[in-house]
């Protein structure tokens, strides 16, 4: 007998740690970072986030469609959510990092993606009147002096020097997209498919992104053809994009927005790390002792027990 297969059946099947899935698509996104920072030259950064979706898109409509066709009167009745989904998550945050990237460095916004846990803490209180537990609170204070390590060098006066350009707001904006997107995930449409859903919220990304993209041609910005171009977006297709939404989209269900957006804390140390490993850049002891302070920051938060409910 077959029987629709819903989030908790498709948990009983595939039974992997949802903290794994969060620290396999922070590496992902990290290495976006990288990519859409070293092939801003050759990629402008609305193609590359175009692109990067329909490649997503079809890698995901062949297994995506049978549940499509049995859910498609569930993704009508919710289309509203899964709009604002597509737009917040698929679009927007997309299109502002990749912005973003074209005037600030990838360490400096890997660094601001750290801002990401507040955010989502601020909008689940405003939104949805969840608190954060004393634990968690100690993790995110934790996890956050392991970023100003890092940004600090080990020195604090450091600190001071820090200051904001254009592209750093650019992405401070599309952190706070990402953070309504994973806060607005508690509206997510119960019983449709992860598939069903992550084609339906890129659908909505594409399409709010094309006339954007045609703007952009129109303006003479296109892409440079050549290996690295079409590396980087292959690369930003199928892992950011669609196994990073797939793994973010099951681990936000399991342990909530809160927890999950902890996880953005791991950035800043994945995002160091590569650039060790593909920018040849040499690591010191205070980067070592940041990633250190982070992973124990989330520790802490994956330890603690779920908000208590809002009060009435």
């Amino acid at each position: 007998m077959n029987r629709p297969i819903t989030e908790a059946s498709l948990s009983s099947r595939w039974r992997v740690s949802p903290y794994l899935l969060l620290v396999l698509t922070v590496l992902f996104w990290s290495g976006n970072w990288v990519v859409g920072r070293g092939i801003r030259a050759d990629v402008p950064p609305i193609a590359l986030s175009f692109w990067r979706w329909v490649i997503a898109f079809v890698c995901l409509l062949p297994v995506a469609w049978p549940h499509v066709r049995r859910q498609w009167r569930t993704l009508l009745r919710q289309w509203k959510v899964l709009a604002a989904l597509g737009l917040f998550g698929g679009a927007c945050h997309n299109a502002l990092t990749y912005i973003g990237l074209t005037h600030t460095t990838a360490t400096n916004g890997v660094l601001l993606a750290s801002a990401t846990p507040i955010m989502i803490i601020g909008l689940s209180w405003a939104l949805l009147g969840k608190r954060l537990r004393r634990l968690e609170g100690i993790g995110v204070t934790v996890s956050f002096s392991g970023i100003l390590v890092i940004v600090s060098h080990g020195e604090w006066a450091r600190l001071l020097e820090l200051r904001p350009n254009v592209g750093d707001l650019w992405v401070l904006a599309a952190m706070l997209f990402w953070a309504l997107y994973t806060v607005l995930l508690a509206w997510r449409p119960p019983g449709l498919h992860p598939y069903s859903f992550l084609a339906a919220i890129s659908l909505v990304g594409l399409a709010a992104l094309a006339p954007f993209y045609g703007w952009e041609m129109a303006a003479g910005r296109l892409i440079v053809p050549g290996v690295h171009a079409f590396a980087a977006i292959a690369y930003a297709g199928i892992f950011p994009a669609l196994l990073g939404f797939i793994f973010w989209n099951r681990a936000v269900a399991e342990v909530g927005g809160n927890k999950a957006g902890l996880f953005m804390h791991l950035m800043p140390a994945f995002g160091t790390l590569l650039s060790v490993i593909f920018l040849g850049e040499r690591p010191y002891l205070f980067h070592f002792a940041g990633i250190a302070l982070i992973l124990a920051g989330i520790y802490l938060t994956a330890r603690a027990r779920p908000p208590l409910p809002a009060a009435d």
